[in-house]
């Protein structure tokens, strides 16, 4: 049974698993590009932050490279997805305990959204139909919630048909979500999940979010500084070299290590990343922006050197995520040591691991914890140190 809000109270219209975006979506944002569609970021002129952030939701200078911000929207719709998502994956989707805490957080004040009321039933068809967790990146091509609620309304009342579209405009963000959504079935999942995540964000998230800022502060103010003044310098020549060179990092509270990525070329590119707890944890941030951006090289490793069998039998889709993890650790080797250790610290707690003796070191428990074929290793190592001397 599908549980709906009550009619007396206002309805606001306002990777494969793998964090860096699919072909499929590739495809799309470049058809937006051409035609003017949604854009993929958002300019401090063009897109200012939802009335109800604080100041610190757009944080960095218009001219700054890779700046960094927040924006409730994709929090939102993450939170949305974190809570009705069964996360099994090795290297977790979303902060470890993230659905856990949000759920004692209500239970202190006995407040049951319609989201949660329908969880299960959003649940079960998401384990039927994994694809619809490609839903997650929707958030990045939008604005602001007003935007992307608009969007979801015209897709939904139009029934996923381009053609019926009244203009061109939002012909072209019909057929974006109906990449996304293509079936009635998934369809009519995303009309739930939408009535869900009204009722959540109003009576909840909202405020969660902006108590959530305030208190992250001086979290985000030294994720700055050991961005801006720290890790960037050291990543500029890989990242200008990879037509990575600018875009928007999005620092997101429900992520853990999984960020979420849409390439968008030179200038459009936008990663969502985890938004650590403490000052004292700020390079967490670095460490996930740094998994995501070596995310095709990784691909095109476990692409090159996987079999046709194994990539029927799904062995090469399995080496992604972990090659992923890999890569980001090799780039830190050849461009920021420092940080190497950390990064590996890093997703080694992420999974919960164990040193395999007392004298072992972080890196041979990492290699271990994350193991990969040693061709794709040398792929992959091979490939970086040719783009870090520009070839």
């Amino acid at each position: 049974m599908i549980v709906r809000s009550s009619p007396t109270r206002p309805v606001r219209r306002n990777s494969p698993r793998r964090g860096v975006l699919p072909p499929v979506f590739m495809a799309i944002a470049a058809t937006l590009a051409a035609c003017g569609g949604p854009p993929v970021t958002e300019t401090a002129a063009a897109r200012p932050a939802p009335a109800a952030a604080p100041a610190t939701s757009g944080t960095g200078a218009a001219d700054a490279i890779w700046p960094i911000k927040t924006r409730e929207h994709v929090d939102a719709w993450l939170h949305g997805y974190a809570l009705v998502m069964n996360d099994t994956a090795k290297v977790p989707l979303f902060r470890d305990g993230y659905a856990d805490s949000i759920a004692s957080l209500k239970a202190a004040t006995s407040l049951v959204t319609v989201l949660d009321a329908n969880r299960d039933q959003l649940r079960s068809q998401l384990t039927e139909r994994p694809s619809l967790e490609q839903g997650q990146f929707v958030p990045l091509y939008f604005a602001d919630w007003a935007e992307m609620r608009r969007a979801c309304d015209v897709f939904l009342q139009v029934d996923g048909n381009p053609s019926r579209a009244s203009s061109p405009q939002l012909a072209r963000m019909v057929a974006f979500l109906a990449g996304i959504y293509p079936t009635a079935p998934d369809r009519d999942w995303l009309r739930v999940f939408l009535l869900g995540l009204d009722d959540e964000r109003t009576r909840f998230y909202q405020q969660y979010w902006i108590d959530q800022q305030t208190a992250h502060a001086p979290v985000l103010a030294a994720i700055q500084t050991a961005w801006q003044g720290q890790a960037l310098p050291k990543l500029r020549g890989f990242l200008n070299n990879t037509r990575q060179n600018n875009g928007d990092i999005m620092l997101s509270l429900p992520l853990g290590g999984e960020g979420r990525m849409v390439p968008g070329g030179t200038t459009e590119s936008v990663v969502a990343v985890t938004f650590p707890a403490t000052a004292a944890d700020a390079n967490q941030a670095v460490f996930v922006f740094v998994h995501e951006v070596v995310g095709q090289i990784a691909q095109q490793a476990v692409e090159d050197n996987t079999t046709p069998a194994q990539k029927r039998e799904g062995v090469a889709a399995g080496l992604q995520s972990m090659a992923a993890v890999r890569a980001g650790a090799l780039l830190l080797q050849k461009t920021d040591p420092a940080l190497a250790d950390g990064y590996m610290g890093y997703y080694l707690g992420l999974i919960h691991a164990t040193a395999a003796s007392p004298g072992s070191t972080v890196g041979a428990d990492f290699e271990r914890s994350f193991p990969i074929p040693a061709d794709i290793q040398v792929a992959m190592d091979r490939r970086l140190d040719a783009i870090l001397a520009g070839i």
